[in-house]
């Protein structure tokens, strides 16, 4: 395959990319200060002049209202859009793995109630999976529970990093529904309002220094109807698996915009900047910074578009997306550890986005699963094709 951005891509990717550097990032510190209350007006405006240059839900598909992009050429426009945090919600990609999720598994009656108001903008979702008790990243050990009494749900337990909760109108959330079962095929996905009553938000956990809507909820007898379950009962691995896969690319796509923005600053600023008689490009620990960030950028690129054509392709590219989870959430934080460096102080100051950056760049090794899982994953399927006989043939995968 080729790693140029398609013909077909580039004017749209073009379109995208001058929208956020002209309308977003001279707002950006606004928007990104969730109490001030200039930001939702702010939000609302972008979406509306995204909407009206035909911007908006790209990657959605036609049938839910979306602009029915391809899955490759939205990778190489989300690319452009991850540059930005708050460009995901105004070009409304934020909504896309939901919107998608409710359409092909919710009830008529909830995608009658959620899907247009969600790809439209007008609503937020939230998704509730990871709990403060358990170790999450062993996910058979999640321990909220849905008990079916008549014709509803009984829902007990408590969950955190429900991001977006305080906003959203509605959770769709990961629970044991079978009590018996002893692996993945024990627990349900269910949509729950979050005006139901027993939807209890505890607090906004501050995450590295800031608050950024990841909340702790609790519930507590939350009751809901039997026909919120999203598609079988006992599937709710299954769906997530849906779920997460074009997710991590969507992310790993998401990095490398920002990592290319990091990069940007890092260069401009070691071409500008003068120490010692000589500008910081002309001294060879910074030549070297430059070199192993470019290095590393592409790398992750095409591992990344490699996997996004396996994806493409009708495949699950497990061992691909395990890859670039890994190697992506790395490349980020390097590029940006890099860039603040050649700032110096600057760098950690929110006079430039890298300080936001940095700190969304550590949780990238951790949210979706940490390293240590897909390392662990990945290396056991490769090994199991060579037990099998099989092997591991890279240009053949």
């Amino acid at each position: 395959m080729s790693f140029e951005v398609p013909e077909q891509v580039r004017p749209i990717r073009a379109s995208v990319k001058q929208f956020i550097e002209e309308k977003i990032y001279p707002v950006e510190q606004i928007l990104e200060e969730r109490d001030d209350p200039r930001a939702r007006e702010l939000m609302r405006d972008l979406m509306s002049q995204a909407k009206e240059q035909g911007l908006w839900a790209l990657g959605h598909p036609r049938e839910i209202g979306g602009q029915g992009l391809p899955f490759l050429d939205y990778v190489y426009v989300n690319e452009v859009i991850g540059a930005s945090q708050p460009a995901m919600v105004a070009l409304g990609t934020h909504s896309l793995q939901d919107s998608i999720m409710l359409h092909e598994f919710a009830s008529e009656e909830w995608r009658d109630r959620y899907l247009k108001p969600l790809v439209d903008g007008e609503i937020f979702p939230s998704f509730g999976m990871t709990e403060p008790d358990v170790a999450s990243s062993d996910p058979t050990q999640l321990q909220t529970r849905a008990v079916l009494d008549g014709e509803e749900w009984v829902i007990n337990g408590r969950k955190w990093f429900t991001s977006g909760a305080q906003r959203a109108a509605y959770t769709t959330v990961m629970v044991r529904t079978e009590l018996d079962a002893p692996d993945h095929s024990a627990f349900s996905m269910i949509v729950v309002p979050t005006d139901t009553p027993g939807y209890n938000i505890l607090r906004d956990v501050k995450v590295m220094g800031e608050y950024g809507g990841h909340c702790e909820v609790a519930y507590e007898d939350v009751r809901v109807p039997a026909s919120n379950l999203l598609g079988p009962r006992g599937g709710g691995f299954k769906i997530a698996q849906r779920r997460l896969g074009p997710g991590r690319i969507f992310h790993c796509m998401r990095w490398l915009g920002q990592a290319q923005r990091a990069f940007d600053l890092m260069c401009e600023r070691a071409n500008s900047r003068v120490a010692f008689g000589k500008t910081l490009g002309e001294h060879q620990q910074i030549r070297k910074f430059v070199f192993d960030s470019a290095a590393e950028i592409q790398a992750s690129r095409m591992l990344t578009l490699h996997a996004a054509q396996k994806i493409d392709q009708g495949g699950e590219a497990r061992v691909e997306i395990g890859i670039i989870k890994v190697v992506g959430a790395q490349m980020l934080h390097n590029v940006v550890d890099r860039a603040i460096q050649v700032h110096g102080a600057k760098g950690v100051t929110e006079d430039t986005p890298l300080e936001r950056m940095y700190r969304h760049a550590r949780s990238a090794r951790i949210y979706d699963g940490p390293d240590e899982v897909h390392v662990t994953t990945t290396a056991r399927r490769i090994l199991n094709a060579y037990k099998v006989g099989d092997g591991w043939d890279f240009g053949a995968h």
